[in-house]
């Protein structure tokens, strides 16, 4: 299938158009606007320094229902101690650029660009895009990030730099949007780590249908 070349216009393609391994489209901006656009329609951007902006549509989705999240034992005795103080939105701006020195498995760098970083911090500051982080004492240990719009969390990236932090802050948080009654976590693509918190594979179509079902009715950026 082809890539579509974005214009200035502020549209996608459908979602349904994009190649076998979910790449849809290319170029566009960074905007909050095109953004906030783009995850509405399932759509997200994933590219690396040096290269245009190419946008992704998975099929299948990884997602990761809150209210069925695993949890090991001995991670539920780490949560039980209180080794680390999770907190929302209190360090976005360190969260992201931590999650930025996180190399690729392929050994191409990371896909947290400069341009990415800017773009997500401006999210950030539009109500879109929240942090979620682990704290061991006074020092960052890890944490997450990632786009809110309804009752969907549309997970970005996350980082570690003491054992178990942000696993911590995942569950925490899956915790939390489970109380809210948050239809998923999106993983965008399946990975064996998000797989042992029971995270799931299903159709785009499927995908497609719950992220109608969690805007249905709900704010964006809630």
């Amino acid at each position: 299938m082809p890539v579509y070349r974005l214009s200035k216009r502020l549209a996608f393609p459908s979602p349904e158009m994009a190649g076998e391994g979910g790449l849809l489209a290319a170029g566009g901006d960074l905007s909050v606007q095109r953004l906030v656009l783009a995850y509405s329609m399932g759509i997200f951007p994933w590219y690396s320094e040096g290269y245009p902006i190419l946008w992704w549509s998975p099929d299948p989705r990884l997602i990761l229902v809150p209210d069925e999240i695993k949890v090991s034992k001995t991670l539920r005795q780490t949560i039980r101690q209180g080794r680390f103080r999770v907190t929302v939105n209190e360090a976005f701006e360190d969260v992201i650029r931590n999650c930025a020195t996180v190399k690729r498995k392929d050994g191409q760098g990371t896909w947290i660009t400069q341009e990415m970083i800017r773009a997500y911090i401006r999210l950030h500051k539009a109500g879109y895009a929240h942090s979620v982080e682990s704290w061991d004492g006074n020092e960052l240990a890890g944490g997450l990030y990632g786009v809110m719009m309804g009752r969907a969390f549309f997970g970005e990236s996350m980082f570690t730099k003491k054992s178990d932090a942000s696993k911590v802050a995942l569950v925490v948080y899956a915790t939390e949007l489970a109380r809210n009654g948050f239809e998923f976590i999106d993983c965008q693509v399946t990975t064996k780590h998000m797989k042992s918190f029971g995270a799931q594979e299903i159709s785009r179509a499927e995908f497609m249908k719950r992220l109608e079902k969690a805007l249905k009715g709900v704010g964006a950026g809630a």
